[in-house]
């Protein structure tokens, strides 16, 4: 499923915000102060540590996620892109991206990220509604967030932007009218995402005291068929369930990710793969560092995978996407075949030779799709 020729990805995660969305359950934390050099020391000790397990392989992508990356300083960027292609070397025309809050604050350092390297970011707009903005617990304004993007599209090659629908009362005309306005702004890549109640952040306490309803299911379907609907008449169409780009303009490296293939990943809370092993950081920003000063790495875990479990992880990222899996990559691949059978009469997947695809008409239902048929 993975080969130790084709091309590697990096994620950097870098843990800190200014402050903590309520929708979100990503690995991220608010610090009074952070010890910038101390940091970056630390990023390139734990970089040199997984390309020590990871010689001979040359990269393809990198990424910046967070947290808020725009928040490193750009010489700690340019360090560690620095570092990567020494120690892996680059493949011609590697991507390099950077996630962004579209403040001004951090518009204002593009220019110099840019310089450092990167030539891709993704912004944060989240909403075009200032409303919905404070809703979703975001310090920028629609007007800021459209400053930062024009910003963005001066200083990088390529740009994405996030949107979050089926927020509570949007209607499917308010969502309508809201994608078609993001699309007017031409950039290549959009990731939709529909709001979801994530355990452990302030919307899911919200929602356990009744204060915050749930979209109604039902509704949220109708969105996600005109988003795709909408998208794909623009020339971006959905390459993933929620990742919607011209043809051309996919993000590279999360197709490593979907495509099952090995990533490296340092930085707290950062997950990896590499020749069948799950490697994973330490989350909390204190504790990685403490293993760090110990060990001279911020692992928590190493653990290997077997044939069965790599079969699993494949096929639930690969069906996400529009292109699907090819089962030729999956050894004994752990499907349920009386639920293939079934999910196929019911137009919800197709076969085409050796790959496995999730229709249009499955991919609303990919979640119940995946529990039916990957044998986990």
């Amino acid at each position: 499923m993975t080969t130790e020729t084709a091309p590697l990805a990096l994620y950097v995660h870098w843990p800190f915000c200014v402050s903590k969305c309520p929708y979100c359950d990503f690995n991220s934390h608010v610090r009074e102060s952070v010890d910038q050099a101390a940091w970056r020391t630390a990023m390139l000790a734990d970089l040199a540590h997984e390309a020590a397990e990871l010689p001979g392989r040359r990269l393809g992508s990198i990424f910046f996620g967070g947290g808020t990356p725009s928040l490193m300083p750009p010489e700690t960027v340019a360090a560690v892109i620095e570092a990567a292609e020494r120690h892996w070397g680059f493949e011609p025309g590697i991507e390099i991206t950077l996630e962004a809050n579209p403040s001004s604050v951090e518009a204002a350092r593009f220019a110099d990220i840019a310089s450092a390297g990167v030539n891709r970011v993704s912004l944060g707009l989240q909403a075009l509604d200032d409303d919905a903005l404070r809703f979703l617990g975001r310090a920028h304004g629609v007007d800021e967030g459209l400053a930062a993007l024009d910003t963005a599209q001066r200083a990088f090659d390529r740009v994405s932007f996030d949107l979050i629908y089926a927020r509570p009362d949007q209607s499917l005309a308010d969502w309508e009218a809201e994608l078609t306005r993001a699309l007017s702004f031409g950039t290549e890549h959009l990731s939709l995402y529909q709001l979801t109640i994530e355990p452990g952040t302030r919307f899911a306490t919200l929602f356990e005291k009744g204060e915050l309803k749930a979209y109604d299911p039902d509704a949220a379907a109708d969105l996600f068929e005109a988003t795709r609907a909408i998208t794909r008449a623009a020339g971006l169409p959905a390459y993933e369930v929620s990742n919607h780009a011209r043809p051309g303009a996919e993000s590279r490296h999360n197709l490593t990710y979907w495509r099952y293939s090995d990533y490296a990943g340092v930085g707290p809370g950062a997950h990896g793969r590499r020749g069948g092993m799950a490697t994973v950081r330490h989350k909390k920003p204190e504790n990685w560092l403490s293993a760090l000063g110990r060990n001279g790495h911020g692992m928590e875990r190493e653990d290997p995978l077997d044939r069965h479990d790599r079969g699993v992880e494949a096929l639930v990222m690969g069906l996400r996407l529009a292109e699907g899996v090819d089962l030729a990559r999956i050894p004994d691949a752990p499907l349920d075949l009386k639920a293939l059978a079934l999910l196929e009469t019911q137009g919800l997947v197709r076969r085409a030779g050796a790959r496995l695809v999730v229709t249009d008409a499955g991919m609303p239902v990919l979640e119940a799709i995946l529990r039916e048929l990957v044998l986990a």
